[in-house]
Protein backbone atom coordinates (compact mmCIF):
# COMPACT_ATOMS: atom_id res chain seq x y z
CA UNK A 1 0.00 0.00 0.00
CA UNK A 2 1.12 3.47 -0.99
CA UNK A 3 1.09 6.50 1.71
CA UNK A 4 1.20 9.69 0.80
CA UNK A 5 4.45 11.91 2.08
CA UNK A 6 2.08 15.00 3.14
CA UNK A 7 2.36 17.14 5.91
CA UNK A 8 0.04 17.83 8.73
CA UNK A 9 -1.87 20.82 7.48
CA UNK A 10 -5.92 21.62 7.16
CA UNK A 11 -7.20 20.16 3.69
CA UNK A 12 -8.55 23.54 3.88
CA UNK A 13 -5.44 25.07 3.10
CA UNK A 14 -4.79 22.39 0.04
CA UNK A 15 -7.82 22.83 -1.81
CA UNK A 16 -6.68 20.00 -4.78
CA UNK A 17 -8.84 17.83 -6.51
CA UNK A 18 -8.98 15.36 -9.38
CA UNK A 19 -12.25 16.80 -10.60
CA UNK A 20 -16.52 17.55 -9.88
CA UNK A 21 -19.51 17.44 -11.35
CA UNK A 22 -22.64 19.45 -10.72
CA UNK A 23 -25.61 16.70 -11.21
CA UNK A 24 -27.97 18.18 -14.04
CA UNK A 25 -30.47 15.54 -13.93
CA UNK A 26 -30.54 15.80 -9.58
CA UNK A 27 -34.38 16.14 -8.95
CA UNK A 28 -36.59 18.07 -6.14
CA UNK A 29 -37.45 14.50 -5.33
CA UNK A 30 -36.94 10.80 -6.18
CA UNK A 31 -38.84 9.44 -9.07
CA UNK A 32 -41.76 6.71 -7.94
CA UNK A 33 -39.37 3.86 -9.85
CA UNK A 34 -36.13 4.93 -7.56
CA UNK A 35 -37.99 5.51 -4.83
CA UNK A 36 -39.81 1.89 -4.61
CA UNK A 37 -35.91 0.87 -5.17
CA UNK A 38 -35.03 1.19 -1.54
CA UNK A 39 -38.83 1.08 -0.09
CA UNK A 40 -40.30 1.52 2.78
CA UNK A 41 -41.21 -1.54 4.68
CA UNK A 42 -38.22 -2.99 3.46
CA UNK A 43 -36.18 -0.54 5.57
CA UNK A 44 -38.79 -1.39 8.15
CA UNK A 45 -38.08 -5.12 8.16
CA UNK A 46 -34.45 -4.52 8.32
CA UNK A 47 -34.36 -2.00 10.94
CA UNK A 48 -36.60 -4.30 13.19
CA UNK A 49 -33.94 -7.10 12.65
CA UNK A 50 -30.90 -5.40 13.47
CA UNK A 51 -32.33 -3.73 16.65
CA UNK A 52 -32.93 -7.21 17.51
CA UNK A 53 -29.55 -8.50 17.17
CA UNK A 54 -27.73 -8.59 20.60
CA UNK A 55 -25.05 -6.05 21.11
CA UNK A 56 -27.17 -3.48 18.69
CA UNK A 57 -26.77 0.32 19.99
CA UNK A 58 -26.67 3.65 17.51
CA UNK A 59 -22.84 4.28 17.15
CA UNK A 60 -22.11 8.13 17.94
CA UNK A 61 -22.70 11.37 16.24
CA UNK A 62 -19.83 13.71 16.52
CA UNK A 63 -19.53 17.13 16.72
CA UNK A 64 -16.63 18.62 15.45
CA UNK A 65 -16.83 22.25 16.29
CA UNK A 66 -13.15 23.15 16.18
CA UNK A 67 -12.81 21.42 12.64
CA UNK A 68 -15.81 23.26 11.57
CA UNK A 69 -14.24 26.95 12.62
CA UNK A 70 -11.31 26.34 10.60
CA UNK A 71 -13.25 25.49 7.66
CA UNK A 72 -15.70 28.06 7.56
CA UNK A 73 -18.65 25.93 8.24
CA UNK A 74 -21.24 26.19 10.82
CA UNK A 75 -21.29 22.90 12.11
CA UNK A 76 -19.54 19.23 11.02
CA UNK A 77 -21.30 16.23 12.85
CA UNK A 78 -19.66 12.93 12.30
CA UNK A 79 -21.30 9.45 12.27
CA UNK A 80 -18.76 7.42 13.97
CA UNK A 81 -18.87 3.78 13.06
CA UNK A 82 -16.15 2.55 14.70
CA UNK A 83 -17.84 0.54 16.88
CA UNK A 84 -20.22 -1.19 15.35
CA UNK A 85 -20.91 -4.65 16.52
CA UNK A 86 -17.21 -4.80 17.44
CA UNK A 87 -16.35 -5.12 13.69
CA UNK A 88 -15.01 -1.63 13.10
CA UNK A 89 -17.67 -0.58 9.93
CA UNK A 90 -20.61 0.36 9.00
CA UNK A 91 -20.56 -2.79 6.46
CA UNK A 92 -22.20 -4.78 9.86
CA UNK A 93 -25.51 -3.79 9.19
CA UNK A 94 -25.68 -4.39 5.15
CA UNK A 95 -23.74 -8.00 4.96
CA UNK A 96 -25.34 -8.98 8.41
CA UNK A 97 -28.68 -8.22 7.30
CA UNK A 98 -28.29 -9.68 4.10
CA UNK A 99 -27.18 -12.87 5.12
CA UNK A 100 -30.06 -13.03 7.48
CA UNK A 101 -32.22 -12.53 4.88
CA UNK A 102 -31.03 -15.28 2.90
CA UNK A 103 -31.28 -17.91 5.51
CA UNK A 104 -34.69 -17.20 5.32
CA UNK A 105 -35.36 -17.58 1.87
CA UNK A 106 -33.21 -20.78 1.39
CA UNK A 107 -32.91 -22.06 4.61
CA UNK A 108 -30.13 -23.46 6.63
CA UNK A 109 -27.50 -24.84 4.98
CA UNK A 110 -26.37 -22.92 2.43
CA UNK A 111 -23.18 -21.62 1.47
CA UNK A 112 -22.54 -17.23 1.21
CA UNK A 113 -20.25 -15.48 -0.46
CA UNK A 114 -18.99 -12.63 -1.88
CA UNK A 115 -15.75 -10.41 -2.96
CA UNK A 116 -14.77 -7.47 -0.23
CA UNK A 117 -11.68 -5.11 0.00
CA UNK A 118 -12.09 -5.88 3.22
CA UNK A 119 -15.46 -4.51 5.11
CA UNK A 120 -18.04 -6.27 3.17
CA UNK A 121 -16.50 -9.57 3.25
CA UNK A 122 -16.04 -9.09 7.49
CA UNK A 123 -19.46 -7.95 7.54
CA UNK A 124 -20.69 -11.17 5.59
CA UNK A 125 -18.32 -13.52 7.71
CA UNK A 126 -19.68 -12.68 10.76
CA UNK A 127 -23.22 -12.38 9.43
CA UNK A 128 -22.53 -16.12 8.37
CA UNK A 129 -20.78 -17.23 12.02
CA UNK A 130 -24.12 -15.39 13.41
CA UNK A 131 -26.23 -17.92 11.75
CA UNK A 132 -24.19 -21.19 11.38
CA UNK A 133 -23.69 -20.96 7.86
CA UNK A 134 -20.63 -21.78 5.43
CA UNK A 135 -18.54 -18.45 3.91
CA UNK A 136 -16.24 -18.15 1.13
CA UNK A 137 -15.02 -14.64 0.01
CA UNK A 138 -12.84 -13.83 -2.66
CA UNK A 139 -10.20 -10.83 -2.45
CA UNK A 140 -8.24 -9.06 -4.54
CA UNK A 141 -4.34 -9.34 -4.65
CA UNK A 142 -4.02 -5.95 -2.91
CA UNK A 143 -6.38 -6.45 0.38
CA UNK A 144 -4.21 -6.42 3.15
CA UNK A 145 -3.18 -9.59 5.16
CA UNK A 146 -4.58 -7.61 8.03
CA UNK A 147 -8.32 -7.43 6.46
CA UNK A 148 -7.89 -10.93 5.69
CA UNK A 149 -6.87 -12.53 9.00
CA UNK A 150 -10.08 -10.18 10.37
CA UNK A 151 -12.65 -12.15 7.62
CA UNK A 152 -11.09 -15.62 8.45
CA UNK A 153 -11.51 -15.32 12.38
CA UNK A 154 -15.09 -15.33 11.87
CA UNK A 155 -14.75 -18.88 9.97
CA UNK A 156 -15.09 -17.97 6.41
CA UNK A 157 -12.46 -19.00 3.58
CA UNK A 158 -10.50 -16.54 1.65
CA UNK A 159 -9.80 -17.13 -1.72
CA UNK A 160 -7.36 -14.42 -3.40
CA UNK A 161 -7.90 -13.47 -7.20
CA UNK A 162 -5.06 -11.60 -9.68
CA UNK A 163 -6.24 -8.16 -10.20
CA UNK A 164 -8.53 -5.62 -9.47
CA UNK A 165 -12.03 -5.40 -6.75
CA UNK A 166 -13.92 -5.46 -9.60
CA UNK A 167 -12.17 -8.73 -11.12
CA UNK A 168 -12.77 -10.11 -7.56
CA UNK A 169 -16.53 -9.29 -7.99
CA UNK A 170 -16.80 -11.27 -11.33
CA UNK A 171 -15.02 -14.55 -9.84
CA UNK A 172 -17.47 -14.77 -6.85
CA UNK A 173 -20.92 -14.56 -9.34
CA UNK A 174 -19.01 -17.16 -11.46
CA UNK A 175 -18.47 -19.70 -8.76
CA UNK A 176 -21.33 -18.98 -7.03
CA UNK A 177 -23.48 -19.65 -10.32
CA UNK A 178 -21.28 -22.75 -10.34
CA UNK A 179 -21.48 -24.13 -6.87
CA UNK A 180 -25.31 -23.20 -6.57
CA UNK A 181 -23.59 -21.02 -3.33
CA UNK A 182 -25.67 -17.81 -2.40
CA UNK A 183 -23.58 -14.29 -3.89
CA UNK A 184 -24.34 -11.89 -0.77
CA UNK A 185 -22.94 -8.99 -2.91
CA UNK A 186 -22.80 -5.18 -1.85
CA UNK A 187 -23.03 -4.44 -5.77
CA UNK A 188 -25.92 -4.55 -8.43
CA UNK A 189 -25.57 -5.71 -12.28
CA UNK A 190 -28.27 -7.32 -14.82
CA UNK A 191 -30.36 -9.57 -12.85
CA UNK A 192 -28.88 -9.36 -9.77
CA UNK A 193 -30.56 -6.72 -7.42
CA UNK A 194 -32.64 -8.45 -4.60
CA UNK A 195 -29.38 -9.02 -1.87
CA UNK A 196 -27.97 -5.96 -3.00
CA UNK A 197 -31.17 -4.35 -2.36
CA UNK A 198 -30.66 -5.78 1.12
CA UNK A 199 -27.41 -4.67 2.17
CA UNK A 200 -28.56 -1.28 1.16
CA UNK A 201 -31.68 -1.47 3.41
CA UNK A 202 -29.30 -2.60 6.21
CA UNK A 203 -27.15 0.39 5.73
CA UNK A 204 -29.78 2.71 5.56
CA UNK A 205 -30.22 2.29 9.21
CA UNK A 206 -26.90 3.66 10.23
CA UNK A 207 -28.98 6.91 8.16
CA UNK A 208 -31.95 7.18 10.01
CA UNK A 209 -29.75 6.61 13.27
CA UNK A 210 -27.84 9.53 12.29
CA UNK A 211 -30.83 11.67 11.36
CA UNK A 212 -32.69 11.05 15.06
CA UNK A 213 -29.16 12.29 16.58
CA UNK A 214 -29.73 15.82 14.84
CA UNK A 215 -32.02 16.99 17.54
CA UNK A 216 -31.21 20.35 16.63
CA UNK A 217 -32.51 20.63 13.03
CA UNK A 218 -31.35 18.96 9.65
CA UNK A 219 -27.96 19.10 7.85
CA UNK A 220 -27.73 21.40 5.09
CA UNK A 221 -25.18 19.46 2.90
CA UNK A 222 -24.52 15.35 3.18
CA UNK A 223 -20.82 14.09 2.37
CA UNK A 224 -20.91 10.54 0.99
CA UNK A 225 -18.29 8.29 0.00
CA UNK A 226 -18.87 6.42 -3.26
CA UNK A 227 -17.77 3.17 -3.97
CA UNK A 228 -20.10 1.59 -5.97
CA UNK A 229 -22.56 3.60 -4.47
CA UNK A 230 -24.99 1.37 -2.03
CA UNK A 231 -24.33 3.47 1.02
CA UNK A 232 -24.44 6.89 -0.57
CA UNK A 233 -27.96 5.70 -2.42
CA UNK A 234 -29.08 4.65 1.17
CA UNK A 235 -28.66 7.22 3.22
CA UNK A 236 -29.79 9.62 -0.17
CA UNK A 237 -33.38 7.41 -0.25
CA UNK A 238 -33.88 7.73 3.57
CA UNK A 239 -33.03 12.05 3.20
CA UNK A 240 -35.63 11.59 0.43
CA UNK A 241 -38.00 9.99 2.74
CA UNK A 242 -37.25 12.30 5.55
CA UNK A 243 -37.43 15.68 3.83
CA UNK A 244 -38.48 15.16 0.30
CA UNK A 245 -38.16 18.69 -1.99
CA UNK A 246 -36.67 19.86 1.03
CA UNK A 247 -33.39 17.37 1.47
CA UNK A 248 -30.13 18.54 2.50
CA UNK A 249 -27.37 18.86 -1.20
CA UNK A 250 -26.11 15.05 -1.49
CA UNK A 251 -22.16 15.47 -2.81
CA UNK A 252 -21.07 11.82 -3.14
CA UNK A 253 -16.80 12.04 -2.85
CA UNK A 254 -14.66 9.25 -4.72
CA UNK A 255 -11.20 8.60 -4.62
CA UNK A 256 -9.98 9.93 -7.86
CA UNK A 257 -7.98 7.28 -9.29
CA UNK A 258 -11.48 5.08 -8.44
CA UNK A 259 -14.38 7.73 -9.80
CA UNK A 260 -16.51 5.49 -11.38
CA UNK A 261 -19.66 7.62 -10.03
CA UNK A 262 -18.11 10.88 -11.00
CA UNK A 263 -17.77 9.73 -14.67
CA UNK A 264 -21.34 7.87 -14.53
CA UNK A 265 -22.63 11.52 -13.65
CA UNK A 266 -20.57 13.13 -16.80
CA UNK A 267 -21.70 10.81 -19.20
CA UNK A 268 -25.31 10.38 -17.63
CA UNK A 269 -25.10 6.99 -17.48
CA UNK A 270 -23.86 4.08 -15.86
CA UNK A 271 -20.12 4.10 -16.86
CA UNK A 272 -16.45 2.07 -15.66
CA UNK A 273 -13.61 3.06 -15.45
CA UNK A 274 -10.04 1.67 -16.34
CA UNK A 275 -6.73 1.47 -14.49
CA UNK A 276 -5.83 -0.48 -11.17
CA UNK A 277 -7.88 1.26 -8.68
CA UNK A 278 -4.76 2.12 -6.35
CA UNK A 279 -5.61 4.11 -3.74
CA UNK A 280 -5.11 4.33 -0.02
CA UNK A 281 -9.09 4.42 0.19
CA UNK A 282 -9.33 0.72 0.10
CA UNK A 283 -13.11 0.13 0.34
CA UNK A 284 -13.64 2.85 -1.78
CA UNK A 285 -11.49 1.20 -4.85
CA UNK A 286 -14.30 -0.09 -7.14
CA UNK A 287 -14.31 1.12 -10.73
CA UNK A 288 -18.24 0.16 -11.30
CA UNK A 289 -20.87 1.47 -10.30
CA UNK A 290 -24.44 -0.78 -8.76
CA UNK A 291 -27.10 -0.40 -11.17
CA UNK A 292 -29.20 -0.04 -8.05
CA UNK A 293 -27.70 2.75 -6.77
CA UNK A 294 -26.62 4.34 -9.97
CA UNK A 295 -30.58 5.08 -10.24
CA UNK A 296 -31.20 6.21 -7.03
CA UNK A 297 -27.72 8.36 -7.17
CA UNK A 298 -28.90 10.01 -10.59
CA UNK A 299 -31.76 11.37 -9.09
CA UNK A 300 -30.82 12.39 -5.56
CA UNK A 301 -26.99 13.33 -5.82
CA UNK A 302 -26.66 17.27 -5.92
CA UNK A 303 -22.43 16.18 -7.11
CA UNK A 304 -19.55 14.10 -7.66
CA UNK A 305 -16.19 14.88 -5.91
CA UNK A 306 -12.86 12.89 -6.39
CA UNK A 307 -10.60 13.73 -4.17
CA UNK A 308 -6.79 12.89 -4.89
CA UNK A 309 -4.94 10.18 -1.66
CA UNK A 310 -3.48 12.79 0.41
CA UNK A 311 -6.45 14.46 1.33
CA UNK A 312 -7.83 11.26 3.19
CA UNK A 313 -4.61 10.50 4.75
CA UNK A 314 -4.59 14.80 5.87
CA UNK A 315 -7.93 14.15 7.33
CA UNK A 316 -6.94 10.62 8.88
CA UNK A 317 -4.04 12.72 10.83
CA UNK A 318 -6.50 15.75 11.32
CA UNK A 319 -8.74 13.49 13.31
CA UNK A 320 -6.69 11.60 15.10
CA UNK A 321 -5.25 15.12 16.88
CA UNK A 322 -8.45 16.65 16.79
CA UNK A 323 -8.47 20.19 16.06
CA UNK A 324 -9.79 23.33 18.01
CA UNK A 325 -11.21 21.15 21.12
CA UNK A 326 -12.50 17.96 19.44
CA UNK A 327 -12.08 14.72 20.70
CA UNK A 328 -9.47 13.01 18.47
CA UNK A 329 -11.22 9.88 16.61
CA UNK A 330 -9.94 7.11 14.95
CA UNK A 331 -11.34 6.84 11.50
CA UNK A 332 -9.93 4.85 8.55
CA UNK A 333 -8.91 5.47 5.31
CA UNK A 334 -12.56 4.90 3.46
CA UNK A 335 -14.03 6.25 6.63
CA UNK A 336 -12.16 10.02 6.01
CA UNK A 337 -13.89 10.40 2.24
CA UNK A 338 -16.64 12.11 2.60
CA UNK A 339 -15.66 14.70 5.12
CA UNK A 340 -12.25 15.13 3.10
CA UNK A 341 -14.65 16.12 0.30
CA UNK A 342 -16.49 18.38 2.34
CA UNK A 343 -13.41 20.55 3.78
CA UNK A 344 -11.61 20.26 -0.23
CA UNK A 345 -14.97 21.49 -1.37
CA UNK A 346 -14.82 24.80 1.03
CA UNK A 347 -12.05 25.74 0.39
CA UNK A 348 -12.44 25.62 -3.19
CA UNK A 349 -14.55 28.74 -3.46
CA UNK A 350 -16.46 28.48 -7.09
CA UNK A 351 -16.86 25.05 -5.60
CA UNK A 352 -18.49 25.95 -2.81
CA UNK A 353 -20.75 28.62 -4.44
CA UNK A 354 -21.96 26.20 -6.39
CA UNK A 355 -22.52 23.46 -3.77
CA UNK A 356 -24.12 26.36 -1.34
CA UNK A 357 -21.79 26.17 1.05
CA UNK A 358 -20.34 28.28 3.75
CA UNK A 359 -20.52 29.32 7.34
CA UNK A 360 -24.16 28.41 7.76
CA UNK A 361 -24.32 25.44 6.29
CA UNK A 362 -24.59 22.10 9.28
CA UNK A 363 -22.39 19.43 6.67
CA UNK A 364 -23.69 15.48 8.04
CA UNK A 365 -20.58 12.78 7.36
CA UNK A 366 -20.17 9.52 7.68
CA UNK A 367 -17.02 8.01 9.60
CA UNK A 368 -17.90 4.60 7.90
CA UNK A 369 -14.55 2.67 9.28
CA UNK A 370 -12.30 2.78 12.00
CA UNK A 371 -9.23 0.97 11.81
CA UNK A 372 -10.10 -1.87 10.20
CA UNK A 373 -6.32 -3.00 9.76
CA UNK A 374 -4.69 -1.10 12.41
CA UNK A 375 -0.97 -1.51 11.00
CA UNK A 376 -2.18 0.06 7.85
CA UNK A 377 -3.64 2.17 10.73
CA UNK A 378 -0.45 3.17 12.12
CA UNK A 379 1.83 3.31 8.67
CA UNK A 380 -0.55 6.14 7.53
CA UNK A 381 -1.14 8.27 10.97
CA UNK A 382 1.76 7.73 12.78
CA UNK A 383 0.05 6.81 15.83
CA UNK A 384 -1.64 3.11 16.76
CA UNK A 385 -5.35 3.23 17.50
CA UNK A 386 -5.09 2.55 20.81
CA UNK A 387 -2.88 5.86 21.39
CA UNK A 388 -5.52 7.72 19.40
CA UNK A 389 -8.41 6.28 21.44
CA UNK A 390 -6.26 6.96 24.57
CA UNK A 391 -6.08 10.49 24.21
CA UNK A 392 -10.17 10.84 23.75
CA UNK A 393 -10.81 9.26 26.88
CA UNK A 394 -14.58 9.14 27.79
CA UNK A 395 -15.12 12.18 25.84
CA UNK A 396 -17.72 12.42 23.10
Amino acid sequence: MRVPPVSLVPPTCRPETAGSAVNPRARAGASPAARAILDEAGFEAARAAIRSWPGYTPTPLRRLDGLARAAGLGAIFLKDESGRFGLGSFKALGGGFAVARAIERRGPGITVTCATDGNHGRAVAWGAARVGCRCVIFVHEGVSLGRRRAIEAFGAEVRVVPGTYDDAVRRSAEVAAGEGWVLVSDTSFAGYEEIPRDVMQGYAVMAEEALDELADGPPTHVFLQGGVGGLAAAVAARLDRRFAAARPRIVVVEPDRAACLLASCRAGRPVAVAGDLDTVMAGLACGEPSLLAWRVLDELAHAFLAIPDHAAVAVMRLLAEGVGGDPPLVVGESGVAGLAGALAAAAAPPLARALGLGPESRVLVFGTEGATDPEVYRAIVGKSPEAVAARRGDRP
